[in-house]
């Protein structure tokens, strides 16, 4: 008997990674759902993540390179948090285009 196969890759985007700006400075987010899953842990039903959650995101979402990017311009803490929640919702498509 023939197992049954279901070829779902036109249902697929493989869309590349969202890129992020700030200043002159592009990052790009990794976007994949594996990340997107251990992010969604990281904040479980907390509305407002500590530092280690934070960080724990960042390092989830960007590359070691980017991470240097990013660390160079010298974020305030709060901005940095409003880099990493924007970040967030473009991943999860909760953010349009040029916000």
């Amino acid at each position: 008997m023939a197992k049954k196969i279901v070829d779902i890759t036109d249902k697929l985007s493989f869309d590349e990674n969202p890129k992020i700006k700030l200043k002159d400075t592009e990052v790009e987010v990794n976007g994949d759902a594996a990340t997107m899953l251990k992010i969604m842990g990281l904040l479980g039903d907390n509305e407002n993540p500590g530092p280690k959650e934070v960080m724990a995101m960042y390092e989830l979402m960007f590359s070691a390179a980017d991470r240097k990017k990013i660390d160079k311009l010298k974020l305030s803490f709060s901005d940095f948090q409003v880099f990493i929640f924007s970040a967030i919702n473009l991943i999860t498509g909760e953010a349009s285009q040029g916000e």
